[in-house]
């Protein structure tokens, strides 16, 4: 069954656009202008994804970001204004899994639902495989806040970032190619040359290594991908 999406937007014509558009492509969606529909909505049909207007009169997104991460692991991409980018931030620290920037392209937002669903499957998934890596080396993968804590910093992931080493840690041992990579995060799998996934793991080896040109943890299979040391083998 496609994942139940819930877009809580005040603006009564782009909402019905963007619904419209994600029916078109196979998802189940739900529409509310503001957050007492919404809660309404998920209290009998709870949502695998919230796309949620951060500028909402009333309650704003920003506040049901915090509301609903304090109790579901539901993904939440937000939608701001080109000039929010305090909002974007303070919309990733309190949970929000990705946002989009107005106006967009709705092409765009629809490869970000199709990464997030598959990642939030990816997660749900998680459980049955008791050998995903939470802890490792100096490290504590947080995957509620988005970040990795050690007993002398925190480094906060990006949503890219996240995605990547959530797949990693998931598969310890496990080769995944870039082009699974690319597809999490959204990406054209066959778009010539482009490097992106390793510019991602690049970022990832600075904030975990010690030496990120020698790494411990993120290892190279050349001409495949890239696999995660497990930490019960070490």
């Amino acid at each position: 069954m496609a994942g139940h999406i819930v877009i809580v937007e005040d603006e009564r014509t782009s909402r019905m656009r963007v619904a419209a558009y994600l029916r078109h492509l196979g998802y189940r969606v739900s529409e509310a202008e503001d957050a007492e529909q919404m809660e309404d909505i998920i209290a009998s049909d709870p949502a695998e994804l919230l796309i949620v207007d951060i500028n909402l009169e009333g309650k704003d997104g920003l506040t049901i970001t915090r509301e609903q991460r304090a109790v579901s692991k539901v993904g939440i991409i937000l939608l701001t204004a080109r000039d929010d980018q305090v909002d974007k931030i303070v919309g990733l620290e309190m949970g929000a899994d990705d946002y989009v920037t107005k106006p967009y392209d709705k092409r765009e937002l629809a490869a970000r639902v199709k990464n997030l669903l598959a990642r939030i499957g990816d997660i749900g998934k998680a459980p049955e495989n008791d050998h995903h890596v939470d802890t490792f080396g100096p490290w504590r993968f947080d995957r509620i806040r988005r970040r990795l804590v050690s007993a002398v910093r925190t480094e906060t992931l990006s949503p890219q970032e996240f995605a990547v080493l959530v797949a990693l840690t998931d598969h310890p041992g496990l080769t995944i190619p870039r082009t699974r990579l690319a597809e999490m995060i959204g990406r054209d799998p066959g778009r010539s040359g482009d490097r992106i996934i390793d510019v991602i793991v690049g970022r990832l080896r600075k904030k975990l290594e010690k030496d990120p040109s020698n790494p411990d943890w993120i290892l190279t299979e050349h001409g495949h991908g890239y696999h995660f040391v497990d930490p019960g083998t070490e």
